[in-house]
Parts: C-alpha cells; structure tokens; sequence
C-alpha cells in the first residue's frame, strides 16, 4: 500500500490549527457588533441632534454647503473611531501575549454578549453605568464648518465621548480585545466611526422644516426596532460563539431558549421603554 505523501496533522498536538477558526470568528462576530452598536447609537439624544443640526437647511443658514461639513463630520467620525480602535489595539496584544487558552477567550465573549443584551433589554434591574454628555453646540456659532464638523465626528465616532445608547458600544471593544489581533481591533474600531459618522447622511434631503420633521418622526417609528435588533445581534454573537467552542446539547438549547425568550418579549415591546411622540415636541431650527 502507497503512503499519501500529505502529512496528517494531529489536532490535538497542534493547538493553533484550533485557534485559527475561532479567531476568525472572534473578528467576524465583532465587525458585526460594532456596526450594530453604531447603527444603534444613531437614535442617541446626540445622534439625533447631529440630524437637527448638520443638514442642508442648517448649514445654509449658517451660510455654509452641507456636503462640506457632513464629509468633515464623517471624517471626524473615522479619527474617532481610529482612536478607539487604537485603545483597544493595544489591550489586544496584552491579550495575545498573555496566550488565553480558547475556552477561556469563548468564555469571556459569551458573557460579555449575553451581559450586554441584559443591560439593552432589561429583563432585571440591571444596566451598565452610562454618561449623557452631548456635543457643545455653540461650536456652531463659534467656529468654522469644517472645524465643528471634523470635531462633532471625533467625538461622536469615539464611541465614548458623548451619550452611550446601548451597551452594544462596551461589547465592541470587549470582543476587539479578546481577538487578540491589534489589526482586528483597529479595524472594527473605524468601521464604528465610519458608520456613526455616516449616519449624518440620512439628513441629505432635509432643505426645510417639514423635511426635518419627518426625517425625525421615521427615526421614531424606527427606535423600537432598532432595540430590539441590537439585542438580536448581541444574543447572536454569544449564540455563534457558544456554537463553535461547544456543542453540548443541553447548553446550546438552554441559550436558544433564552435567546427565544428575550425576542419574543422584546417584540411586545414590555422590555423597552415607549418613546415619547415626536409630534407633541417642538423642533428649534439653528
């Protein structure tokens, strides 16, 4: 009988033919996390003070051209998102060179994605501590477009920097740091800026009032949705990992259920506050 001139490995004497899927897996679940937690960040009191204030409108009252300050403002939101993923660039090769064994790293990621869907859903009384700061806004009357722009970007595509509407914002820079890849980190860090600094973008059409109030009143329509798409995603991402450390069946039933159980009760909307109309509220035009 002929060898097979293919070497077979063994993977049990061979660790990092195992970690290769996982930390693949690691950097797909956080890019997925982190443009959830940035679509979801656009219904911030900041977020939507941004879509008040950067729009055609505005900026031609303010005797500047939008598409200037809205690239400046998207600009802004990648250096933040840049600086962010720099931070967490360097916990991640902490990380890397502390060698976490696979099941600890899967661990970590598991209760961090199913703590953050508990602190978004609020199925108990628990809640990870926040900060409200908004963006100065006399920026507006004090400095040049392009200045306020660049400036708003950074501190909203920082993630940290203004008001924090989801827990989802923690959990990218948790999962960033437990791949242990500087170069992921980094990576997932600017796609949150870049699309929390794109979201100025929804406000393109807004060239009078009543554009203004409609483009808000979607948003509205929108938010309940947008709650409960982020838990889904953060339910999902300990689901996945879950899925690829372990295959117990019992284990992975037992987060289906729970999975189940917080969409279904998300859905009727109990575990999400009722947003205030929007068409009771006055909308002040700079």
């Amino acid at each position: 009988m002929r060898r097979s001139l293919v070497p077979k490995h063994d993977l049990a004497a061979d660790p990092s033919l195992e970690r290769i899927p996982m930390s693949a897996l690691l950097a797909i679940v956080t890019f997925v996390v982190a443009a959830a937690a940035a679509v979801r960040s656009t219904w911030s009191p900041c977020g939507r003070s941004m879509l008040s204030t950067i729009t055609p409108i505005g900026e031609r009252g303010r005797r500047s051209h939008y598409a200037t300050t809205a690239a400046f403002f998207v600009l802004g939101g990648v250096l933040g998102g840049a600086a962010l993923g720099l931070v967490a660039a360097g916990l991640a090769a902490g990380v890397a060179a502390l060698g976490l064994p696979i099941p600890v790293t899967a661990a970590a990621a598991v209760v961090a994605s199913l703590a953050a869907a508990a602190s978004d859903a609020r199925p108990v009384r628990f809640a990870v501590p926040i900060h409200r700061r908004q963006v100065n806004e006399r920026w507006l009357d004090t400095f040049r477009p392009w200045f306020y722009g660049l400036g708003f970007g950074c501190q909203i595509g920082s993630g940290f920097a203004t008001y924090i509407t989801t827990t989802a914002v923690y959990l990218v820079v948790v999962l960033a740091v437990l791949t242990g890849s500087p170069a992921v980190a980094l990576a997932a860090g600017v796609l949150f800026g870049l699309l929390r600094g794109s979201s100025v973008l929804l406000a393109r059409r807004v060239t009078d009032p009543e554009a203004l109030r409609a483009l808000h009143l979607r948003l509205h329509r929108l938010d309940p949705s947008a709650a409960r798409g982020v838990v889904r995603v953060e339910v999902a991402a300990a689901l996945t990992v879950l899925a690829a450390a372990w295959w117990p069946a019992a284990l992975l039933a037992a987060a289906v259920v729970v999975t189940v159980w917080l969409c279904s009760v998300g859905a009727r909307g109990t575990l999400f506050r009722r947003q205030r109309d929007p068409r009771r509220a006055t909308t002040v035009l700079r």
